[in-house]
C-alpha cells in the first residue's frame, strides 16, 4: 500500500494505566499507620470544609444544578441538608474542603492536595451505601472509605514525584480527576478493566491550564477546580461501569496521546512503588489556611511579630529566603485583586503575619486587606532563594519546605535571621501537631452543629476501629443538617 493513510494497529495498554488499575482493583493495604493518618485526614478534610461555609462566595456554588431536584439515596453534603445526585455531590464535597486552601499538601516536582479526593470518594461511598441498602444489600464501611482515600493519596502523590505538570503550564487538580477516577469506579463495583476505561477517559480530558493560580489572573476558580474534578471523575467512573469504551494508548498514542499532546513528549513514570508511602507522609496544614510553600514563612513571621509590632515604621528591608518552587508560584508584587490572589502572595502572607501575629482566612478578605500597613510591609520585601532550601525541598529524605525571615531597621540593626525548615503539619512535627488538628476538628463542628450533634461526631472520629466499621451511610447522615 503508498500513499498517506494512518496505521490503525492498536497499541498494548498503556503499562501506567495497568499498574495504577492493578494496584486499585487488588492491592490491600495494611499498613496502620496510613488508616490512622486517613482518619486524620478524614477530620482535618471535614474541618476545613465546615469553616468554609462561613463564607457565601463558597455556599453560592453548593447545592443542586436546578434548585429543588430531589434524589432518591442522593449524597449527604456535610453540615447542609442537600441530598444530591453523586456527580453534583463530589463537586460541593470537593468544593467546600478545598475552598479556604486549609487542607493537607503533597509538594514534590508537582504539588496538590490528596484530600481533594474525599470529594468524589464520600459521594460514590454514601451513593452506593445508600442504594445497597435499599436494595437489602450491606453498604461499604468507612474502613472501605479510608482505604480509598489511602490509594488516591498515592496514586496522586506518586504521579506527583516525577512528573512535573506545572511545568508544562497544566495545573495539578489533573491528579485529583485522575486519582479519583480510579477509586471510585472500584467502590462502584468496576472491574480492572472498567477502571483503566475510566482512567483513559480522564487522562484524555486533559487538564486546566494554571492560569488562575498565578499573576494576573489569580481568581476564586483555584477554590472550586478540585471539585469540578472529583465530579468529572464520578461521571467518568459511572460510565465506565455502564460499560462505556476505554482507549489503551491514551497516554502513549504517537501524535494524539496525553504525552505527546500536552507533556512534550516525555513519558509519564511513578516516581515509586505504590503503597502507602504519600497518606503516612502526607503533610497538614493545621494553624492557619496559607499556600504551603508560605507555611514555614508565616512561622517566622509569627516569631518576629513581638519585636517588630512597634517599630514598623523603622523597617528598612524585610529580606525572604526561600526555596524555588515558592518564588515560582507564590511571589508577587503589585495589586492584589481578591482573597483567592493574597492566599496565594508569600508576601502579603509574610505581612500579615508581622502584624498580628496571627492569621485567618478572614486575613484575606477585602476588609483586612484595607490595611495600608499590609503593602507598606510588602513594599520592604526582598526575596531571594536559598539554595540550599531548593535542594532539601526535593531531598526524599528530608522533603522540607524551609523559609527564613530577617528584618533590617533604618538605625542598622537587625532581627536574627529566624529560619523554620519543617512546618508544623510535616511529619518530623506529626505528634506536636494532631493536639492542633484535633483542636481545628472541633472548631469547625461547633461552627455548624448543636452541642450533642458535634460530641456525637467527635466522639466517633476519635475511635479509629469504631469508624472504620460504621457503614457510611450511618456517617454521612450524622454529618447531615
Amino acid at each position: 500500500m503508498s500513499g498517506n493513510y494512518d496505521d490503525n494497529m492498536r497499541q498494548e495498554t498503556d503499562g501506567l494505566l495497568e499498574e495504577l488499575a492493578a494496584y486499585v482493583a487488588a492491592y490491600e493495604i495494611r499498613s496502620k499507620r496510613a488508616y490512622e493518618t486517613a482518619r486524620l485526614v478524614l477530620m482535618d478534610s471535614l474541618a476545613s470544609g465546615l469553616l468554609a461555609l462561613q463564607y457565601p462566595e463558597c455556599t453560592k456554588h453548593l447545592g443542586p444544578i436546578v434548585p429543588g431536584t430531589i434524589v432518591p439515596n442522593g449524597v449527604r453534603v456535610p453540615g447542609t441538608a442537600y441530598e444530591l445526585d453523586p456527580v453534583q455531590g463530589a463537586f460541593n464535597i470537593g468544593c467546600l474542603i478545598r475552598w479556604l486552601d486549609f487542607n493537607d499538601t503533597w509538594l514534590a516536582k508537582e504539588w496538590g492536595h490528596p484530600s481533594d479526593n474525599l470529594g468524589a470518594i464520600l459521594a460514590i461511598a454514601d451513593y452506593v451505601g445508600r442504594s445497597s441498602i435499599a436494595e437489602g444489600r450491606a453498604p461499604l464501611a468507612m474502613r472501605e472509605v479510608l482505604a480509598a482515600s489511602i490509594k488516591a493519596h498515592e496514586i496522586q502523590g506518586v504521579l506527583a514525584l516525577e512528573n512535573s505538570f506545572n511545568r508544562v503550564g497544566l495545573d495539578h487538580v489533573l491528579l485529583v480527576k485522575v486519582a479519583s477516577t480510579a477509586v471510585a469506579t472500584a467502590l462502584l463495583g468496576g472491574s480492572k478493566q472498567e477502571v483503566i476505561h475510566a482512567l483513559s477517559n480522564a487522562w484524555i480530558d486533559n487538564a486546566s491550564l494554571r492560569t488562575y493560580r498565578h499573576a494576573p489572573n489569580t481568581g476564586s476558580r483555584k477554590s472550586w477546580a478540585a471539585g469540578d474534578a472529583t465530579s468529572r471523575a464520578v461521571r467518568l467512573s459511572l460510565m465506565a461501569v455502564k460499560g462505556e469504551m476505554g482507549y489503551a494508548s491514551a497516554l502513549s498514542a504517537p501524535t494524539w496521546g496525553f504525552q505527546d499532546v500536552l507533556f512534550k513528549g516525555q513519558e509519564l513514570k511513578l516516581g515509586r512503588e505504590l503503597g502507602s508511602y504519600v497518606m503516612e507522609n502526607v503533610l497538614f496544614k493545621i494553624s492557619f489556611p496559607a499556600e504551603f510553600h508560605a507555611q514555614t514563612a508565616v512561622e517566622c513571621a509569627f516569631q518576629l511579630h513581638e519585636q517588630v509590632k512597634n517599630r514598623l515604621d523603622e523597617i528598612a528591608e524585610i529580606t525572604l529566603s526561600t526555596h524555588e518552587a515558592a518564588i515560582r508560584i507564590i511571589s508577587k508584587q503589585g495589586p492584589l485583586h481578591n482573597p483567592a490572589d493574597r492566599d496565594h502572595c508569600l508576601q502579603y502572607m509574610v505581612a500579615i503575619g508581622l502584624l498580628h501575629g496571627r492569621l485567618t482566612a478572614e486575613h484575606y478578605e477585602d476588609a483586612a486587606a484595607q490595611d495600608r500597613r499590609i503593602d507598606h510591609l510588602r513594599e520592604r520585601m526582598t526575596v531571594t532563594e536559598e539554595r540550599q532550601f531548593s535542594q532539601d525541598y526535593l531531598d526524599p529524605d528530608k522533603r522540607s519546605i524551609a523559609n527564613a525571615v530577617q528584618i533590617r531597621f533604618m538605625d542598622g540593626s537587625l532581627t536574627e535571621k529566624v529560619v523554620v525548615e519543617y512546618p508544623l503539619g510535616h511529619p518530623r512535627r506529626r505528634q506536636e501537631g494532631i493536639p492542633l488538628l484535633l483542636e481545628k476538628f472541633e472548631a469547625g463542628l461547633r461552627t455548624r452543629y448543636p452541642y450533642k450533634q458535634a460530641a456525637r461526631i467527635m466522639e466517633l472520629c476519635l475511635d479509629q476501629e469504631r469508624l472504620e466499621n460504621t457503614p457510611v451511610p450511618d456517617f454521612m447522615k450524622l454529618l447531615a443538617i
